[in-house]
């Protein structure tokens, strides 16, 4: 994902000139993901293990589904409705639930499950972001074996390869190669719309899968009882849908739609029913339908094109996890981690060691643990499923409704029909846990167990300090009748409570006996904005000639730079402030594990492993070091006994 220093894209903004090169980047990176689908959709739909016989009724009609699918779930759903609760033209699931956490902002009840359900959606997106390039690079390899079974050895160890050079190049940035994302997906998407009009000319009758009769039809009137995991698979042409919503503060609504009505959604469609003719041609192309279109001389270029197509596709949904660990991080959801920056023009372009190399880690996991794009496909899903089962709640039954004031009944109606297309694709990803769908509920059950944890622990650390906390105007006042020694330059402290003594401030005045010349009482806030815009960032209230309260503010996109908006700050004769002669302390709390009633202690003591682990404030603020002086203080949660 890439973001700019400037405001978010929007759609009024698009003038003519900007509005196709948009639209090239959008198909590199919001579509990469749903771009790779026809890999393993088809072939996982009509040649996995729970597959129908390749007979006409059932071929058309499982292509059926595929294409209404992508017209319900992507046209209608996203584009036409979800995309439209956006927040300074962002999306995205964690601007959905701030969304929502503003409409229901005087209901504590329905703010608690807002917050869980913004737990869970984030948690499963993870889950996206470690399959989506486990199945889609080792699909895309497994066209060797079309080549010659010769290659078949050598196909787990070059996935594994080519997975590691693209985790071990991120913290080099996208910036350079990110603009071949988009003309290489393009060329991807021309290549596999002529090849699916190849095999429709060979057998054009293919083309009554259009209708949806035949998609009900199958649904409804098939013989087999595996019809109902065969939607799973269906499913599998839509996964990545999500982000059409998460990247349209990158490109903007009217790129991402233009470019999905002209490029992409022809292309999916046209490949499809190329596949679907070639089985009904060729039964036994099932087995790999998209490889066997595509000509014999053709099939080197082809497996190389592919595998570029899907480290774009994989590209895309990691950076999208680096971009929610930092949402969720400046939103209270994670613990503070180490972002690196990657481009010194686009701060949205990140690099998160952490998530990078736990992502790594269970991606190998995948591939040796499934080793085939066939048993991967049986994981594939359900995290997706869930984030969208979480997600249509909340933009229909609160976001929507609220910014349009549209009647109950309308939105139960919406509300209604899109969460059963989402629970009848939820419960057909179910019944595959057996098969792999294990994984990525684990996954998902762990990191929302840990955020969980994280901000459960928050609160029992808030509580502890606010027993030690001094207020702060009557400890000011006792300066008057006992000056303290003068210091030359500014000493700034960072709190989140103007109305008490930061304890770091109270630890230097016991230790030394000494003030400097100006104290700054500062509070950086992350806004429920994506972006805040720099007239409103910086407030500055003056106590006295020497005390000054001030208030930075982030939108939860931002990077929080506080030396730089610090440089913008007026204390005194009209004059910005240096940071030269400044210091920076912070208040370092030492947590002990105690009985505590609220938590477990095993689980307190999980929640401090977090703790000491999280990023300093000194990086996470990016404060110079050599400025910075950690003062700190013991505090036990619970009692010791």
């Amino acid at each position: 994902m890439t973001q700019t220093n400037t405001p978010p894209n929007n759609d009024s903004g698009d003038s003519k000139s900007r509005l196709f090169p948009l639209m090239i980047g959008a198909v590199g990176i919001v579509f990469g993901d749903i771009g790779t689908s026809p890999l393993y959709a088809v072939k996982e739909a009509l040649g996995g293990e729970h597959a129908p016989p390749p007979t006409f009724d059932n071929v058309t009609g499982i292509i059926s589904l595929i294409l209404w699918t992508l017209l319900v779930v992507l046209t209608l759903k996203y584009q036409l409705f979800i995309m439209k609760a956006s927040h300074q033209g962002e999306g995205g699931n964690l601007v959905l639930v701030e969304l929502a956490r503003k409409y229901t902002a005087d209901n504590p009840r329905m703010q608690r499950l807002i917050m869980i359900a913004g737990m869970i959606g984030v948690s499963f997106f993870f889950g996206d972001g470690v399959i989506t390039p486990a199945i889609s690079v080792l699909s895309a390899i497994e066209g060797l074996e079309v080549v010659t079974p010769a290659f078949t050895p050598y196909i787990i160890p070059a996935t594994l390869l080519v997975l590691f050079l693209l985790f071990f190049f991120q913290s080099k940035g996208t910036a350079k190669i990110g603009r071949l994302f988009g003309p290489i997906c393009f060329i991807w998407f021309v290549a596999i719309a002529l090849i699916g009009i190849k095999e429709i000319v060979n057998y054009p009758k293919i083309l009554l899968a259009i209708n949806p009769y035949y998609g009900i039809h199958y649904f409804f009137g098939a013989q087999s009882g595996d019809t109902f995991l065969v939607l799973g698979s269906v499913f599998l042409a839509v996964t990545g849908a999500e982000a059409l919503y998460a990247d349209m503060g990158h490109f903007g609504k009217k790129a991402i739609n233009w470019s999905w009505v002209l490029i992409v959604f022809p292309a999916l469609i046209l490949n499809y029913l190329g596949q679907g003719a070639l089985i009904l041609n060729n039964p036994a192309a099932v087995k790999n339908p998209f490889y066997h279109s595509v000509p014999s001389w053709a099939l080197i270029p082809m497996v190389i094109l592919a595998t570029s197509a899907t480290v774009i596709a994989s590209q895309a949904v990691i950076s999208g996890a680096y971009s929610a660990t930092r949402q969720a991080m400046q939103l209270g959801y994670l613990p503070r981690l180490r972002v690196v920056h990657t481009s010194s023009t686009e701060f949205g372009q990140i690099y998160v060691p952490a998530t990078n190399w736990l992502l790594l880690v269970a991606v190998v996991m995948l591939v040796l643990g499934f080793k085939s794009s066939n048993n991967l496909a049986a994981a594939y899903g359900i995290s997706v499923t869930v984030t969208m089962v979480a997600a249509t709640p909340l933009a229909f039954g609160i976001v929507l409704r609220k910014m349009f004031s549209w009647s109950w009944p309308k939105a139960i109606l919406f509300m209604v029909i899109f969460m059963s297309v989402d629970l009848g694709f939820f419960g057909a990803n179910i019944l595959k846990i057996a098969d792999g769908g294990w994984f990525p509920l684990a996954l998902g059950a762990v990191l929302f167990f840990m955020m969980s944890t994280w901000r459960k622990g928050q609160t029992l650390v808030r509580e502890a300090v606010q027993r030690q906390e001094i207020p702060l105007e009557p400890f000011l006042r006792q300066f008057e009748a006992a000056p303290f020694n003068k210091m030359p330059g500014t000493a700034v402290f960072m709190t989140q409570n103007f109305q008490v003594a930061p304890s770091a401030f109270v630890e230097l005045l016991r230790h030394t006996g000494s003030l400097y010349e100006q104290i700054v009482f500062l509070s950086v806030r992350t806004d429920t904005l994506p972006h805040v815009n720099d007239a409103e960032r910086i407030q500055v209230d003056t106590l006295d000639g020497q005390f000054y309260r001030v208030i930075i503010r982030y939108g939860f996109m931002e990077v929080m730079n506080v030396p730089k908006a610090l440089t913008q700050c007026v204390l005194k004769e009209n004059k910005p402030m240096s940071l030269q002669d400044t210091w920076f302390f912070i208040g370092k709390a030492i947590f002990l594990a105690g009985k505590h009633p609220a938590m477990s202690q095993w689980r307190l003591q999980l929640f401090l492993d977090m703790f000491r682990s999280a990023e300093s404030p000194t990086g996470f603020f990016h404060l110079p070091p050599s400025q910075v002086v950690d003062l700190g203080t013991r505090i036990v949660l619970g009692r010791l006994s």
